[in-house]
């Protein structure tokens, strides 16, 4: 942890944040596409896998969790 002063000159030891960035490298490896994007469009996908789940669960049992519902 570091301390870090503020501007009417008070210190805090809360934890200084990480700076985002992206190398030239990384950008030449992912296609420009950054962590961000990547996360994004993987929780799109998994919620549109859930939802899938959940159609399929209501057509099969009647219920969208089994045993639950």
């Amino acid at each position: 942890m570091t301390v870090t002063t503020e501007d009417g000159g008070r210190q805090n030891l809360f934890a200084k944040e990480p700076q985002m960035y992206i190398t030239e490298e990384d950008m030449n490896r992912y296609e420009e596409v950054t962590h961000a994007e990547r996360a994004e469009k993987l929780n799109g996908r998994v919620a549109m896998l859930g939802i899938i789940a959940a159609f399929g669960a209501y057509a099969i049992y009647g219920q969208i969790i089994p045993g639950i519902w």
